[in-house]
């Protein structure tokens, strides 16, 4: 048994010596001639307008995380989906609440305004809420 592991210690412990070996052998030989060009952000052939630390809007990574979740989500269907025939009532169920609770977590996000572009300031008060003015995305 400790046999087996002192195979696997080996073999990371010539993995990390072999990956240790590349980068110093890539560092001893490559040519270091850093000039402006090479150090500047390459954008498709267009000049390079400012800092590269933009501060973006957070929108755009909520999005693609709410994107991310539903689309990995819908994944767990087609397996479900190939075998329903066998699966029976239970599974047909099971997969209904999955679904209620997506629809649910969707329905959340759209609630909250997480899906639009363009979010709008509110103004609650007296149990309402009143949209006032688009701000900008």
């Amino acid at each position: 048994m400790y046999r087996d592991f002192g195979t696997i210690f080996l073999f990371i412990i010539i993995g990390a010596v072999l990956l240790i070996a590349a980068l110093l052998l890539a560092k001893i030989l490559s040519p270091a001639r850093p000039s402006k060009n090479k150090l500047s952000t390459y954008e498709c052939g267009e000049e390079v307008e400012g800092s590269s630390w933009v501060q973006f809007n957070i929108r755009y990574y909520v999005i693609a995380l709410i994107f991310i979740i539903f689309d990995v989500e819908v994944l767990f269907l087609f397996p479900w989906a190939v075998v329903y025939k066998d699966l029976g009532w239970l599974a047909f169920i099971e997969m209904t609440i999955f679904l209620l609770i997506l629809i649910v977590g969707l329905i959340y996000v759209w609630k909250k305004g997480d899906l639009d572009w363009v979010k709008y300031k509110v103004k609650y008060g007296q149990g309402r809420y009143q949209k006032l003015t688009k701000e900008k995305a």
